[in-house]
């Protein structure tokens, strides 16, 4: 391992863009996907070779003004520009976002309250080695049965890359990795002791699977999107879901999780319920039907028929 990880970015990220994107012609067929380092270094107005030698690790202190030139021509977000700051910075100084204060495991007491006030949806409390620090009643109900919260402290990263049921309990385990990687190389990476620790770690207990992916994969994990969960009563749940960094320097997260479809809303109202009567009500995240359920003919009524599908969010019962 390298341990190149701005490079490892800026060449990702130059892959990652197309020249349409770009503002640049297309041209004839590129044997490779993405910008070539000449057109990167045009747009960013320095040589071909120092582009190289950023990516290659042989120049790993770019001054602020050629971050931000290359944040331009790459069309990084703010995130992503934060984060390329944090790597050249890394590689300079060991700097590290936390200091000294350590791994931060207590939950502030307003997060606590905060998750207490959105039962039953499902959401969980993560540090920056994707340990659970907490989590809402209703996502104990539909994690601990698929082995999620084993462990002390649980931990995602270990659960993904070393525990036996991970394929099972993903059905998109490649992609799933590929996240929890990236999330650890978020922020200082290595120059924080306890991430150090912990990628010692897995390089021993999950080997190639964990290790190839410290070479190819970028930091930033997606903030939002949808995945699949296999749970052994409910089958396969598919979950959107939302990442909210909580603002403070101990690098903790907020989850929260939707039902991507009605058939999830459906499954998870069945196992967060808690007794034969309750009656849950979630808000479903996706495509939502909009067409009069009894079948109202809209030439007798006189009125224009909706559309039949339309995206958002929609209010439904678990009973």
């Amino acid at each position: 391992m390298s341990g190149n990880e701005l490079g490892l970015f800026l060449r990702t990220r130059r892959e990652g863009i197309t020249p349409a994107e770009a503002g640049l012609p297309g041209g004839p067929r590129r044997r490779l996907p993405g910008l070539r380092r000449s057109e990167v270094a045009t747009l960013a107005g320095i040589s071909v070779e120092y582009v190289t030698r950023l990516e290659q690790g042989r120049d790993r202190h770019p001054s602020p003004p050629v971050l931000a030139a290359l944040g331009d021509a790459l069309r990084l977000t703010s995130a992503e520009r934060v984060h390329l700051y944090r790597l050249s910075k890394a590689a300079d100084t060991g700097f590290t976002c936390r200091g000294e204060a350590g791994t931060a495991r207590e939950p502030r007491p307003t997060v606590l309250a905060l998750l207490r006030t959105l039962e039953p949806t499902l959401a969980v409390l993560l540090n920056h080695l994707g340990e659970v620090l907490a989590h809402t009643a209703a996502y104990e109900a539909v994690a601990a049965p698929a082995g999620l919260l084993d462990g002390t402290p649980p931990s995602q990263a270990r659960f993904v890359f070393t525990d036996s049921r991970a394929r099972t309990v993903y059905p998109d385990w490649e992609h799933v990795a590929d996240e929890q990687v990236a999330a650890l190389k978020q922020g200082p990476f290595r120059a924080d002791p306890d991430v150090a620790a912990l990628v010692d770690e897995l390089t021993v207990t999950a080997g190639d699977a964990f290790t190839r992916r410290l070479d190819t994969v970028p930091g930033l994990a997606r903030a939002n999107g949808v995945m699949r969960l296999y749970h052994p009563e409910a089958r396969e749940i598919r979950l959107a879901y939302e990442t909210l960094e909580l603002p403070a320097d101990d690098g903790q997260r907020l989850i929260v999780y939707l039902p991507a479809d009605l058939a999830a809303a459906a499954a998870l109202a069945r196992l967060t319920t808690p007794g034969p009567t309750g009656v849950h009500r979630y808000a479903v995240f996706g495509q939502v039907l909009t067409a009069d359920p009894g079948g109202t003919d809209p030439e007798r009524t006189g009125r224009q028929a909706p559309e039949p599908q339309r995206p958002g969010l929609r209010l439904v019962s678990g009973d």
